[in-house]
């Protein structure tokens, strides 16, 4: 079982006026930010970064003047090839000279930008294709029905959160637990995006023990993500989101029986008796040596070989995986383990 820690880390780095008390009200402050935001196409010929009233702003032709926020500009920065740190000890006049060198057109291309009122929210190349918060929470609002933010943590945020950033949701079905040999596990599901770029699209569920004041969700199994960057297909994501809720939903509802069932055989069964008849069974299955090695040295610890006892091993060092393609085989492989106690 893995403590999955990025809802404690949304936890202490929102500001009260990013914390939502329920998806009502994180849903009407996305509609409010979709209607306030313009989205504007310039050539980046006719944008020019100038000092007024001692700020920079930048201007996009016809459109008029923006001022900056911390994103856009780091983003300007990064289209100029300029170090932000350095621009910011510069004077506004000398900042704007700066970037009437260094930004320079590589192709016909327009720029992508999206204003709130006078303020420049992002800016993005042709090829970025936004996906609006709003878009996603009325996913949630349809299809997560028994789900709910988890209680207030200890500096009174919710697990719901937007900004002009990005939103962050974690959600549980408190309807959901399901008691297994005195340990009770509920499912549960973190979802974000970033209508301007600051991070992907994704949705990650799983199945917990708890949840304490710091948002920490403790020995979670099950943990599956799904993420997908911001190109033409990302709209193609909500349904990717749209249907890990269903499947977790038809997991509680087929689970509230059958899954204290499942695992309680699972911590009984044994996969062999000694560490050679396992290794062979977890080969047979696909099972890295590598990595049914790292797994039994872990399921040691139970004092035994059983189903659970591998499946929680290989759940865990799932976690551990950087990379997304090594995470989904270790956990495609916890899940063929569980299939054993079915």
């Amino acid at each position: 079982m893995a403590n999955l820690t990025r809802a404690s880390k949304e936890l202490y780095q929102r500001q009260p006026d990013e914390r939502f008390a329920s998806l009502n009200n994180l849903t009407q402050y996305c509609r409010k930010q979709k209607e306030q935001s313009i989205d504007r196409w310039q050539p980046l010929t006719q944008l020019a970064v100038v000092p007024i009233e001692q700020s920079l702003n930048i201007t996009a032709g016809s459109d008029g003047a923006f001022t900056f926020n911390e994103w856009s500009f780091s983003q300007l920065c990064s289209l100029a090839r300029v170090n932000k740190d350095t621009i910011a000890r510069l004077s506004p006049d000398t900042a704007s000279r700066v970037f009437a060198e260094t930004l320079r057109p590589t192709s016909n291309k327009p720029l992508q930008l999206l204003t709130s009122s006078s303020q420049l929210r992002s800016i993005h190349g042709a090829s970025y294709t936004r996906l609006w918060n709003l878009e996603l929470v009325n996913v949630l609002q349809e299809f997560a029905v028994d789900f709910q933010p988890p209680q207030a943590g200890g500096n009174g945020a919710t697990g719901l959160y937007a900004g002009e950033q990005d939103m962050f949701a974690f959600m549980i079905d408190p309807t959901g637990w399901a008691e297994i040999d005195g340990q009770s596990f509920a499912p549960g599901f973190f979802v974000w995006n970033s209508e301007v770029g600051k991070r992907s699209l994704g949705i990650s569920t799983f199945w917990f023990q708890a949840v304490c004041r710091n948002h920490i969700v403790w020995d979670a199994v099950e943990f599956v993500e799904v993420s997908r960057k911001h190109t033409a297909s990302v709209h193609e994501a909500l349904v990717d989101v749209r249907r890990a809720i269903e499947q977790l939903v038809a997991k509680r509802d087929a689970r509230k029986d059958g899954f204290v069932r499942v695992v309680r055989k699972a911590m009984q069964e044994k996969l062999g008796d000694d560490a050679e008849d396992v290794m062979k069974v977890l080969a047979a299955n696909g099972i890295t040596k590598p990595l049914a090695k790292r797994a039994l040295e872990s399921a040691k610890v139970h004092g035994a070989f059983t189903i659970f006892a591998l499946v929680d091993a290989l759940t865990r060092m799932a976690q551990e995986e950087q990379n997304a393609g090594d995470r989904l085989a270790a956990d495609e492989s916890a899940a063929k383990l569980l299939a054993f106690a079915t």
